[in-house]
Formats: structure tokens, sequence, C-alpha cells
């Protein structure tokens, strides 16, 4: 049987754009959920979707399953399937702390951290100050800022209230599949995860899908239910990639 085709669904933690493109080669492509995703899987017999959340945009697992359960209405069961998304908010602080921890191996740990995402709505704006507030945590760090890209405040807005607060020394580190902005007057760190790194975590969750619908007829479309339960709940192998993908 021909191997199903990897569809990657994007939302605004890529501002719908194409940062995990040609990650794993023909066959595989990034599609705008609620946008250009229904259209392509229209376009595939067999297909697993990814969503391509880092856990602050529950509603892109929703918009995933909302259209791959239309979708499934006219297949046969199992062509179609949901994998789980490819981040937590959980893995999302991992990772952050994971880039900070790279920079301080290579210098003097920096006065304040600033997290920089495209805005979104307001409670996934929300979210980014949650996230700071676990990544400070332990770290040898005496703020830990947000920026929202598109939004407010924005970088340069945060890494002005960075200097204001006192840090001369600000470190900007991207808190989603963009990179962050080079600032005058600030350090940036490179992105949260690597091509390489983005191949090995989409292929731990097209795996287990597909180990999901061999063992258990599970295709991932349960419902509305499902696609929340996908967000909150962390599964074991995703919990082993937030501290071993990097």
């Amino acid at each position: 049987m021909r191997p199903r085709d990897v569809l990657l669904a994007t939302g605004h933690e890529s501002r719908g754009g194409p940062v995990s493109r040609d990650l794993l080669g023909p066959g595989t492509g990034a599609y705008v959920a609620g946008r250009d995703l229904p259209a392509a899987v229209r376009g595939r017999d067999r297909a697993v979707v990814v969503p391509m959340t880092l856990g602050r945009d529950p509603g892109l697992i929703v918009s995933a399953a909302q259209t791959l359960t239309w979708a499934a209405r006219d297949r046969t069961p199992g062509d179609l399937l949901l994998a789980e998304p490819l981040g937590s908010v959980r893995h999302l602080v991992g990772w952050i702390k994971a880039a900070i921890a790279r920079v301080l191996r290579s210098g003097p740990p920096p006065q304040a951290v600033l997290l920089v995402a495209p805005a979104a709505g307001p409670e996934e704006d929300a979210e980014l100050f949650k996230v700071a507030r676990l990544v400070w945590q332990n770290l040898p760090v005496r703020w830990v800022e947000v920026a929202l890209t598109g939004g407010r405040p924005d970088a340069p807005d945060g890494l002005d209230r960075c200097h204001r607060l006192g840090a001369t020394d600000v470190l900007l580190v991207p808190a989603s599949f963009e990179a962050a902005p080079v600032l005058d007057g600030a350090r940036t760190a490179g992105p949260l995860l690597g091509p390489a790194a983005l191949r090995a975590l989409i292929r731990d969750r097209v795996a287990t899908a597909e180990r999901r619908w061999r063992l258990d007829a599970d295709d991932g479309l349960t419902g509305h239910a499902a696609a929340h339960h996908h967000h909150h709940h962390d599964h074991d192998s995703l919990e082993r990639a937030a501290f071993h993908v990097g």
C-alpha cells in the first residue's frame, strides 16, 4: 500500500507561513488550517495531518479535526488520520529553556529574556504570558518579558521595557516557529527547533498515528472533544520528545 501523504496544518504560530514546508520531501506540504487544508485533503487518497502547534493554538487542532471529519465521510475508514499536535505548552516551555541554555553555555547569562511570538487572540496571547512565567522559574535571569509581533507590546516596545526595568543585556528568544528579530541593544537566540528536530518530531507524530490506527482502529477523529483532549493531554512519547529533541 502506498505510504500516506503528510499534511502539516499551520496557524498563527507560523503566521500561516511555509515555515515547515519541504521538511520531509515529496508528499509532504504545509497548509493553513481552515483555508488551504480542505483542498489539500480532498486531493489526497490517503493522508495524515499533523497540527503544527507548539501549544498555543488549540483552535488549529479543532479546525484540522473538523476538516478531516468532513472529508472522511466519503472515504474508507483509516484513509485519513489526525496525528497528535507537534507540541504542548509544556514542550514549548522546555524548548525555550533549551534555547536559553544553549546561549548560557556560550556566554554570560542575560539580565532579561524577551519571548517573541506572532500576535493571535486574547486567550492565545495571554497563554504566552503564562509561558513566560513558567520559563522564568529557576532561570538565572531577573526578568522574562513578552513581545507580540503584529501586536502590543511589539518587540521594540518589549526591549524598551526591559531596558527601563534596568536590564542592559537582553536576549530575544522565539516562542513560535518564526525566528526572533535582530534588534540593536539585544542578543538574539536561534530557532527553537531546527529542520532536523522538526523532521524527527513530525515522523514521531506520524508513526504514532499509524500505530494508533493499526492497533486500536483510532483515526483521531472522534469530534471536538477529542481535539481538545489532544491539546491538553501529554502522552509519554510527547514527553520524551520535549526533553530529547532540541
